[in-house]
Parts: C-alpha cells; structure tokens; sequence
C-alpha cells in the first residue's frame, strides 16, 4: 500500500490547501451502540475530493479552496436517495479543523450537529413546530467520528471520471430507494466506485449471501487496487474521538455476524492513524502506552495541590453537568460552574489554552482524554497524539500566569523523543 501522493490529499483537504491529484476515498464506518453490537455490518461512504456541493444535493466540480464531499445513503432523509456533507463537518460537525473538541459526549456532539443542521441543513431537516431539534436519522450525516472509528479506502480519480459522475448523479431522479438488502448504504457506495472503476466492487454470494456489505465493499475495493499497482491508492484510519460515548464495534460480514469468526480481511491490518496535526503516524504499541502511563501518571503526582488529580469523581460531576457554547471566535467550550461561578473553557487545541480560570477543568479534560486514549481496548490511538496530549497537559498543570511550568518535570520536548 503506497502512503504517499494518495494519503497526502485528504490531509491537505482537512488543512485547505489545494490538491494535486483527486481520489475516491471509502470511507468504511464500525457499527456503533447497542445494534452495532448485535448486527455489526457497519456503514460505507464516499468522499470524493474533486467534486463539491452547490446544495446537499446538487454536485459540481470543485473550485479553488474547496475540499470535496462526502457522498452517502442513509434511511429516510427528506426524500432524498444521497446527501452530499463537506469532508470536515462530516467526520466531526464542525466547518475548520481546528475546531475539532478534544474530547466528545452526547451532549456536545447533539449541540455541534443541531447547530450545523440549522446553519447547513434546514430545508432538508427544518426544526419542530416549537423550534426545537427533530428526530430521525439525519444525525448520522454529521459528525461521523464522534461515534465510531473509520477505516479510508483511496483510488486516484481523473477529472473526466468526476465529471461523468456528477452528471449521472444530477441527472437522475434523487427519490428516495433505501432498502436494507437491495439499496442500503453498501450498495450505493459499490454504485460511485463502480462509476469510476467498473466491476471493481462487487457482492460475496458466499460470505454475505448475496447482501451488499461495507466490509465486503472495502476488501474488494482493497483487492481490485492490489491487482492495478498502476493506480496510486492508500488506506489508513480515523480515529474515533476519544470520549464518554462508548468505541464503536469490529465490522463484520452477514455470516461473521452470525458465526462470530473472524475472516481473511482485516480493514485495519498494518494502517497509519491520522492524528489531531492530520498526518499520517504509527499507532500506539503495547510498549508506548506502558510508558506513556508511567510520564501520566509522573505528570498528576507533580502537579500543583490546586490542580491534582485527588477528585477525578468530582471533575467528571463537573462535565457532566457542563453545558457547551462557542465562545467568541466561534471555538467550542464548555460552560461550567466551580465554587458558584460560571466560567467558559475552551476543549479545542486552539482554545484550550486561553484560559483566564478553569485552568484545573481544562486540565482534568485532557487527563480524561489521555486516561481514554491509553485504554487496551483502544488499539487505534496515534502515538503522536499522546505525545501532544502529555505537551498539552503539562501547560495547564502550569500556574495560569502564563502557564509556566514550575513543576520540576523534563522539559515538554523531552517527552517527543521516547
């Protein structure tokens, strides 16, 4: 699998720079909460990082500074067969990637989609009668990495092939068609890679009788491009943000489901992790999270009295109850009251740090997303994104004049060379 030329495009798209060469990208979804668990098929998309978006369901060649589209089916969504979302607000539901938040609940994520849906989306998904959020599957357009993790798929793409498909898919009738065995989202992600490489996904009569999978899409789509080493492709992974909703679930096929064995293809075998900078890096071994635990743990028993980790219950009490708002630039945070006092906290990287008080909430936030990141069961962490987390938690253990450091520790770099 070449990383290189292919795999550079979506992190140059995530960072909005102009692209050199287009690609299709699967986008293979684990099923998430307690249906994922007992189905375990998972869910496909396609982005496509020539084509953009005049509205959620009218395509055109992407312009200068434009980033592409994610293309996917899902059940019941005005009427429509296919919604066209923007790569970043897809994956995360917010429009610049530095807003992305560091660590992610239900409550956070429902209020970065609703507040997207009403910015982008409410002629497809208008609000309740009384002005509230509505119901339905329209959530799942959004904001994709808050609930599962998601394995990338690349193929190059031509101009010519983009263009073909933006008119098929514009000229032909957008009625809905969704249907669990013959047009669910696997088969509409077979259709758009198929426009591009004919024959190139197909069915498994035998592992899936005859259903359309995602897993089933994404092996053969990974095998076509190991039979055509004159195509640039790539794969790699996008974490699931770490959080308090649960990690999404291993995908399966329709007799893995049923047999619970696991078959030949593997989605993640041997992948890069993109991490919070958008590169492509190693993931956590066995080892790293060993010592990564030890500089955490070395980090909470050097803090300040003020900021120790005495009362985890209480900083998750805090959260809990925490209300999320923007803050003047538009960043997410947190609203939250300490001692009677209301104050605002910033959870993204570009905001985390302009704290003026709750520094001590900014800092048990983080320790909340390294203590996620370091579990065993998440064996899709990039290491360079616990290094950064260390760097990040080592500021706001710092007094909050200024934030330096009077610790005692290494200094911040030393944690980058382990």
């Amino acid at each position: 699998m070449r990383l290189g030329k292919l795999s550079a495009v979506l992190l140059l798209c995530l960072c909005s720079i102009p692209r050199a060469q287009a690609v299709a990208t699967l986008f293979l979804g684990e099923p998430y909460g307690r249906s994922g668990a007992l189905v375990g098929a998972g869910h496909t998309a396609v982005y496509l990082s020539g084509v953009c978006a005049t509205s959620p369901v009218i395509l055109h060649r992407c312009g200068p500074g434009e980033t592409g589209i994610v293309l996917s089916r899902y059940r019941g969504i005005a009427g429509y067969d296919w919604i066209a979302i923007p790569l970043v607000p897809y994956l995360y539901a917010v429009e610049k990637q530095e807003e992305i938040p560091l660590f992610a609940d239900k409550k956070l994520v429902a209020f970065l989609r609703d507040r997207y849906r009403r910015n982008h989306l409410k002629s497809l998904v208008p609000d309740l009668p009384d002005g509230e959020t509505p119901g339905g599957d329209w959530y799942e357009l959004i904001g994709a990495s808050y609930i599962r993790t998601i394995y990338t798929f690349e193929i190059e793409t031509s101009p010519e092939q983009d263009a073909k498909l933006i008119r098929t898919l514009n000229e032909r009738p957008k009625r809905h068609r969704w249907n669990l065995v013959t047009a669910n989202c696997a088969d509409f992600a077979r259709q758009i890679i198929n426009s591009y490489y004919p024959h190139s996904v197909h069915r498994s009569i035998i592992g899936d009788l005859g259903i359309t999978t995602p897993k089933q899409v994404a092996s053969s789509l990974f095998k076509y491009s190991r039979r055509h080493p004159e195509l640039q492709t790539s794969t790699f992974v996008i974490p699931q943000v770490p959080g308090t909703i649960p990690l999404s679930k291993r995908i399966r096929g329709v007799l893995e489901c049923v047999y619970r064995g696991y078959w030949h293809f593997h989605p993640g075998k041997n992948a890069l992790i993109l991490d919070s900078n958008h590169q492509l890096v190693a993931p956590l071994t066995i080892a790293d999270r060993r010592l990564v635990q030890d500089q955490l743990e070395d980090l909470i028993q050097a803090a300040p009295s003020a900021a120790a980790d005495a009362d985890k219950r209480q900083w998750t009490f805090l959260h809990a109850a925490a209300e999320p708002v923007f803050d003047a630039f538009g960043g997410p945070a947190l609203q939250v009251r300490v001692g009677g006092e209301v104050i605002s906290v910033g959870i993204a990287r570009s905001n985390i740090l302009n704290v003026s008080a709750g520094y001590e909430f900014a800092a048990g936030l983080v320790k909340a997303r390294l203590r996620e990141e370091l579990k065993s069961a998440a064996r899709k962490t990039a290491r360079a994104d616990v290094e950064s987390d260390l760097l990040l938690l080592h500021q706001l253990q710092a007094p909050p004049t200024g934030l330096a450091s009077t610790t005692g520790l290494a200094p911040p770099s030393s944690y980058a060379t382990h």
